[in-house]
């Protein structure tokens, strides 16, 4: 659960920023809609990209053969952006995101949603980290700190309580458990 509410608040925050983008380079109307639309684009990247790429990549294959290498870029390109389109023309239906103009409010923001998620793509491993780094110390269970690195003394009867219990898991998942609570 820790993965997916890092994963998740990550990605919101991310989005939220290129939303701003997005209204600061586009006539675009933001504003204050960024927060709920955030919301939005961030559900729709994690649950519905994968499921809309996934079916125009099985659509575009069947021609694939037909198909040059500089083609066969040029259609994985056109996939990625209307998969972009897709999910832009979510966020304006279901959140306060207003736009005008066909080239302003539904080409070029998707163009920039490309690029947002490139570059997420290319940090997201350090973004996580440092919001599951946050997570750990709201929640109070930072890794690695000093009494996490301490050798744990039970009780006698913790001991024998555990010794007694045969459920079948290696210690290291019986200490993995130990450390949920």
């Amino acid at each position: 659960m820790k993965t997916w509410v890092v994963r998740f608040l990550s990605l919101l925050v991310f989005n939220i920023l290129v939303l701003l983008v997005i209204g600061w380079l586009t006539p675009a109307r933001v504003g204050w809609s960024a927060l709920w639309a955030g919301v939005v684009l961030t559900a729709a990247t994690i649950w519905v990209k994968p499921v809309v790429h996934a079916w125009f990549t099985k659509a575009a294959a069947k021609s694939a053969s037909q198909r040059t290498r500089a083609g066969e870029k040029l259609i994985e390109f056109a996939i990625v952006y209307v998969v972009a389109l897709v999910l832009w023309v979510l966020v304006i239906l279901l959140s306060g995101v207003n736009v005008g103009g066909f080239f302003w409010g539904y080409v070029l923001p998707p163009l920039i949603l490309l690029i947002g998620w490139a570059v997420y793509a290319a940090i997201d491993d350090r973004v996580e980290g440092h919001a599951g780094a946050l997570y750990d110390k709201a929640t109070g269970s930072v890794k690695g700190s000093t009494d996490a690195a301490a050798p744990r003394v039970d009780s006698p009867q913790a001991t024998a309580a555990r010794a007694e219990l045969d459920d079948g898991l290696t210690a290291e998942q019986r200490k993995m458990l130990d450390e949920l609570g």
